[in-house]
């Protein structure tokens, strides 16, 4: 296997460094070489977060160049659209189908684009899940991200009870289980309920 490219992608306080440390955790529990990349914008204030997780025999630098990204997870609909030129051409996103307006729109300086969804689908493979509507019917909304990476496993060459060593030895402890459900959610979407 020659290295692959995982890029995280979402807004501040979305778990995007956490979902990193899981999928980079993962692979070094692969037996993998790993090398993690976070570039944080304005966290703080719903900025963009954007983390780069590539693994393989030999991975040389964390950063990935544009047109080179095998898995785009991107926790916001526009986060996914800002980014989608780092994804390869047979590359997939597996998208929240959720929106978090950034400043600029709630300052009214700016309009959210409409028809986010197509225009991602037009240009790559898509895979859209709602999984923060999915986290809160399960009683945990902060789980979403985790059920976004269930979706996004079917991508990745791990089996899935690798994921779930990792996520019981990477989340907090008192979280263990309700990522565990969060995870299976995910992983059990049918990608033709949501494609």
């Amino acid at each position: 296997m020659g290295v692959k490219n995982i890029m995280i992608v979402g807004v501040g306080g979305q778990g995007t460094l956490l979902t990193s440390r899981i999928l980079g955790n993962l692979a070094v529990h692969g037996g993998f070489d790993v090398k993690l990349s976070e570039v944080h914008g304005m966290a703080q204030r719903g900025g963009s977060v954007v983390t780069f997780v590539r693994y393989g025999e030999k991975v040389a630098e964390p950063i990935v160049e544009e047109g080179c990204v095998d898995v785009l997870i991107a926790f916001e609909k526009l986060e996914a659209l800002r980014y989608l030129h780092f994804l390869k051409e047979e590359g997939v996103v597996i998208v929240n189908d959720w929106r978090i307006d950034p400043i600029t729109v709630v300052t009214g300086m700016a309009e959210y684009p409409e028809g986010i969804l197509n225009t991602l689908r037009a240009a790559r493979r898509t895979i859209a899940v709602d999984a923060t509507r999915r986290a809160k019917e399960m009683g945990a909304p902060k789980a979403f991200n985790v059920v976004v990476l269930g979706a996004a496993a079917r991508y990745m060459g791990f089996g899935k009870d690798a994921w779930m060593h990792v996520i019981e030895t990477t989340v907090p402890p008192k979280t263990v289980e309700i990522n565990k459900k969060a995870f299976e959610a995910g992983y059990l979407m049918e990608p033709d309920s949501y494609e």
